[in-house]
């Protein structure tokens, strides 16, 4: 049964990458210095996506307009971070937000609009 909808879903999927690929908005510009800081904080951060997910495709539009270099994989390739989803969150649910703390420990955040709300939050006025 699953097969009958593959064509679909590739033809959305293909659709919505285009449209985000179209529509991508524009970088926030920040001082060198700053913007070096801003990286050097999102290297504590990975966002475990799927290309054509809309909800994904909502998170990483609001990851380049806040111009943040975050680390992003797709757990359906790569099987350490399926784990990963699976072991620490006890699901397997994207977009996920995996936040690495300065004590080692890690947090993952589900749903999209909690991710762009905490992104804005962190990273808006830096």
């Amino acid at each position: 049964m699953k097969y009958i909808f593959y064509p679909i879903h590739l033809i959305v999927g293909s659709l919505i990458r285009l449209i985000d690929w179209l529509t991508s908005p524009r970088k926030m510009q920040r001082p060198p210095e700053k913007q070096a800081d801003v990286d050097e904080q999102t290297r504590h951060l990975t966002l475990y996506h799927y290309p054509a997910c809309p909800f994904c495709v909502r998170v990483r539009r609001n990851m380049r307009r806040l111009n943040l270099d975050i680390k992003q994989v797709d757990p359906r390739k790569n099987d350490l971070a399926m784990r990963e989803l699976t072991e620490e969150g006890g699901k397997i649910q994207v977009p996920c937000l995996r936040i690495s703390e300065s004590d080692g420990s890690h947090r993952l955040m589900y749903e999209s609009a909690d991710i762009n709300a905490y992104l804005d939050e962190r990273f808006e006025n830096t």
